[in-house]
């Protein structure tokens, strides 16, 4: 069987990041964040992390043909491995998901499965406000569920942990309005293709990845 071609769709902050790091980790899959990708371009100060700094900062989402092209390149080493690859916050619009299908397309491969992430918008500003980062290595860390063992700091690396400007509540929901307003379509895509399991995300944890393993197992 093919390995799986799973995408993760969700608002942010509906837990797609933990639920595919869970998975990345278990199945030695490899786990491609846009968010993750691009936040590293920005601590790079890189061309790419200046485009796109004050569009995260402004609670924005980055254009298509960024977000593609970033995209591409991470996938053009990645293509040929014979595992799993969990897409998280990618795509996130119907042009995205049909350049993804062309890509993969060139491959003679294709997305097996697609979970929906659904969470309520006030969980999720809840969840979200209680994030916080590390500066030095990018751990991140719930005040609430997962709160670092010294107050303010990483228990990685030990570096200061800060809360980041797309994590406070006004941003967020600006986020999620600019979410649910360019991805109905594509849920509705990938609805009709018979690829969508969608999955209630306030369910206790191991609950829903067992449920998003179900959903892959039950397409692969």
């Amino acid at each position: 069987m093919p390995a799986p071609r799973l995408i993760l769709l969700g608002p942010p902050g509906a837990g797609k990041g933990t639920q595919a790091k869970r998975l990345a980790e278990r199945w030695n899959w490899r786990h491609i964040a846009t968010g993750d990708l691009f936040r590293d371009a920005v601590r790079k100060e890189s061309p790419l992390g200046k485009q796109v700094k004050p569009i995260l900062e402004a609670g924005g989402l980055v254009s298509n043909e960024l977000v593609v092209g970033l995209v591409r390149e991470t996938l053009a080493e990645e293509i040929g491995a014979d595992r799993g690859i969990i897409f998280d916050g990618f795509p996130r619009t119907l042009p995205q998901a049909i350049a993804l299908d062309e890509f993969l397309m060139q491959y003679n491969q294709s997305i097996t499965t697609v979970v929906l992430i659904n969470t309520g918008d006030d969980i999720v500003v809840h969840r979200v406000a209680q994030r916080r980062s590390c500066e030095d290595c990018g751990a991140i860390f719930n005040l609430m569920h997962k709160p670092p063992a010294r107050p303010g700091r990483c228990d990685a690396c030990g570096g200061k942990l800060y809360q980041r400007a797309d994590d406070r509540e006004a941003t967020v929901r600006a986020r999620q309005r600019k979410y649910w307003s360019e991805t109905a379509p594509l849920i509705e895509f990938y609805r009709t293709r018979g690829l969508l399991t969608e999955i209630p995300g306030d369910l206790p944890l191991d609950v829903v990845t067992a449920s998003v393993e179900r959903a892959v197992s039950g397409r692969r």
